[in-house]
């Protein structure tokens, strides 16, 4: 007997994956064990480019996930709330539940996936991370036989796209910003994207699959790229860098504690994540005994995000129909997601860095910077003095790793120095 599916939004997603479950020829054959019963919509009247029959439209949504005929509930309404609450209704009511949603996810994920556990359902969220990319499933099955130490991810389209645009073309943030807005690469408001708090909320997601606990959104570090320019590009270009959005998790030592961070990185431009340009997204995971992998993809769009949602329908549907119905598959509600993993802070970080200095253009500012990074124990790896203008100079710094503590003190003690006009940034390197 086929699931009967609930979706509760019909937006970009929600048509996406309406246009794929109703035209099941030449995909899987599970397909035909999926019918959409109602679909929750803001608008009955709004035109609508896929063929559902009117009387299965509704715009009381409660009324879909109470519903004791639908089996799944697909949540692609986004958001916090009323998100939330409808999927902890729907579990109550002994639903399974698909989302995309990432925010709410990494926010309640502790709460819903607890509730889910006690009533026997699946949560699967395969599209909350990376768009198309199948990275959850492979994380928790295809590598659950490794031990990761990295996970490192370019996971915002819309932040890749301004960076990737302002490489190529020497143009500064704003204005790559503005006309990623005009075509519909960045919202109205593109705080979440570009402040870093959407590639935060996915991290949470990847870490705590990864690496077996709970992780509190707050401790996870979190920079944008506002602060980006195109003369910090230009530079890293000139040492052999790109600049991207890098979402970090990592396996710090035999103690358990990770490192979680979000923020602009230098990157080497023989790096895999370095050729990763546009809109698309990518995650590089390190493992033992696996080594290196990397996934890559379209992070977002109505195509690659409802793929990834029919996927986790149609592993509910296979479930089904082996006769497993009593029983979950979903192995993030294991026991090992109970507690909180210890999150180590970020001055402890071991790091190299990027430093961009505007100094006034006086006989020894380059040795003087140098000494005072020495003293307080900051090793260098190169100084180059750039371009001279206004009778400024522009220093560039890359330091070898150290500390992120010890790092910021001597930066202290340089910022005193008379000859400092600016530090103009401080981006850090990875290998």
């Amino acid at each position: 007997m086929a699931l009967k599916v609930g979706l509760l939004g019909l937006g970009t997603v929600g048509t996406g994956v309406a246009q794929i479950l109703s035209d099941a020829v030449g995909r899987s054959p599970l397909l035909e064990q999926l019918t959409i019963h109602r679909v929750g919509v803001r608008n009955l009247d709004k035109p609508r480019s896929v063929q559902i029959p009117s009387d299965r439209f509704t715009t009381d949504l409660n009324a879909i996930v109470t519903d004791p005929d639908i089996d799944v509930v697909v949540e692609v309404i986004g958001g916090i709330e009323p998100a939330r609450t409808y999927i902890l209704e729907a579990i109550a009511r002994g639903k399974h539940v698909v989302t995309a949603n990432k925010a709410v996810i990494a926010r309640h994920g502790a709460e819903i996936f607890d509730a889910a556990k006690e009533a026997g359902v699946n949560v699967l969220l395969e599209a909350a991370v990376g768009g198309g990319i199948p990275i959850i499933h492979p994380l928790k099955h295809s590598l659950g036989g490794d031990r990761i130490n990295t996970i490192t991810g370019i996971v915002n389209g819309t932040t890749n796209y301004i960076l990737t645009r302002m490489a190529q073309e020497g143009a500064d943030f704003a204005d790559v910003l503005a006309d990623a807005q005009r075509l519909g690469y960045a919202e109205a408001d593109p705080t979440a994207d570009v402040d870093g708090f959407d590639a935060a909320d996915k991290l949470a997601i990847l870490a705590s699959l990864a690496f077996g606990g709970r992780v509190n959104l707050d401790d996870i570090h979190c920079e944008g790229i506002r602060s980006i320019s195109a003369t910090d590009i230009r530079y890293a270009n000139r040492l052999g860098f790109v600049i991207k959005l890098l979402a970090i998790a990592q396996r710090l030592g035999d103690d358990n504690q990770l490192s979680l961070r979000v923020h602009p990185t230098l990157l080497p431009s023989d790096h895999p994540l370095a050729q990763v340009d546009g809109v698309f997204n990518a995650i590089f995971v390190e493992g033992e005994p696996i080594g290196q992998v990397m996934f890559f993809g379209p992070g977002a769009g109505e195509g690659p995000t409802a793929s990834a949602v029919v996927s986790d329908l149609l592993n509910i549907a296979a479930f089904a129909v082996s006769g497993n119905t009593g029983d979950t598959l979903d192995p993030m509600m294991s026991n090992s997601h109970k507690e909180y993993g210890a999150i180590a802070p970020i001055e402890t970080l071991a790091t190299r860095f990027f430093v961009r200095f505007s100094t006034f253009d006086k006989p020894g500012t380059i040795g003087k910077i140098g000494t005072l990074f020495g003293k307080n124990g900051v090793s260098l790896e190169s100084v180059v003095q750039t371009e001279v203008t206004d009778e400024k100079a522009q220093v560039v710094v890359v330091t070898h790793q150290v500390k992120e503590g010890d790092f910021r003190a001597a930066l202290g003690a340089i910022e005193q120095y008379d000859n400092l006009a600016t530090v103009a940034n401080v981006l850090r390197v990875v290998s």
